[in-house]
């Protein structure tokens, strides 16, 4: 098990992380007043609950408010944020599953709703002080490091759970975006890591560039740049718990320079790129 702790710029900001080497899932534990996260997306599940304090967070294109006691769902590529809207902040804790790993294990646990990336939950809060339980417990079993078999058997139990938390795959992103946001996201997908401008997303969109950032919006809830923001950043976080070093994952993923990475890795993230490496990797800089 390896683990890292940051502190922030302010002493009310700390944020403590652990990893488990063997399946890949990460376990933070965070304390933020005023702003927390830029708006961003995660290639994993997130799975938590608010110990503390009042959590605000946009998700879904929604103003979601959590409180103790309320679970905390959010699926792979949902854009969110957060803040604290509340004097004395909010504590939280918050699990990264894999969705490779959700995936073999809902199959070997025949829970055939969460074996595709297109999973998402019904509610991105819930009500439910069992289900918060046995988030915890699973938290605690990553976080305190409690053994292989106190974490087989609080995962066997959290991902039953989250089974019944599950609704149809959304569409935003799917057959519903407009042909020209869809063929703009892809040139941006296919090119992430080039020096790309607006004028060629919208010539191969097919529409002038001002409509084309109107409907890649209302598409996709973000504009074109900031969705290659987070494509960069999801690499990143790739790379770096694979090892590779800040400065290498900035001109593998497109950003100009190790700073530009960390500048934007921050806002997102709260730690820096060399941080999480070493959560991850547990190998110096």
């Amino acid at each position: 098990m390896t683990t890292a702790t940051v502190f922030n710029e302010h002493a009310d900001h700390w944020l403590a992380a652990r990893r488990d080497p063997e399946t890949g899932i990460e376990g933070l534990r965070a304390h933020f007043s005023g702003h927390a996260y830029d708006p961003h997306d995660h290639d994993d599940m997130l799975i938590g609950y608010t110990e503390q304090g009042v959590q605000r967070f946009q998700c879904h294109r929604s103003l979601h408010t959590s409180v103790p006691g309320r679970a905390i769902l959010i699926e792979p590529g949902a854009l969110h944020d957060g803040h604290a809207p509340e004097a004395g902040g909010f504590t939280y804790a918050m699990l990264y599953l894999p969705q490779a790993w959700v995936e073999r294990a809902a199959h070997e646990l025949n829970l055939p709703g969460l074996r595709s990336v297109e999973a998402a939950f019904s509610r991105t809060l819930v009500d439910d002080r069992r289900l918060v339980d046995v988030i915890r417990t699973a938290f605690h079993a990553i976080y305190h490091d409690e053994g292989r078999l106190a974490r087989d058997q609080a995962f066997d139990r959290l991902l039953t759970q989250l089974s019944g938390q599950l609704r149809d795959a959304p569409s935003i992103g799917g057959v519903t975006a407009p042909l020209a946001a869809l063929r703009a996201r892809d040139l941006l997908h296919e090119q992430m890591d080039g020096n790309i401008g607006l004028d060629e997303l919208a010539t191969v969109a097919g529409i002038d560039r001002f409509r084309l950032t109107r409907l890649f919006k209302r598409a996709f809830g973000t504009s074109p740049h900031a969705y290659l923001v987070r494509l960069r950043l999801r690499a990143a976080r790739r790379l770096l718990a694979a090892g590779h070093r800040p400065a290498q994952v900035a001109a593998i993923v497109g950003f100009s320079d190790q700073s530009h990475l960390g500048r934007w890795f921050h806002r997102a993230y709260r730690m820096t790129p060399a941080a999480y490496r070493r959560m991850c990797t547990n190998v110096p800089d």
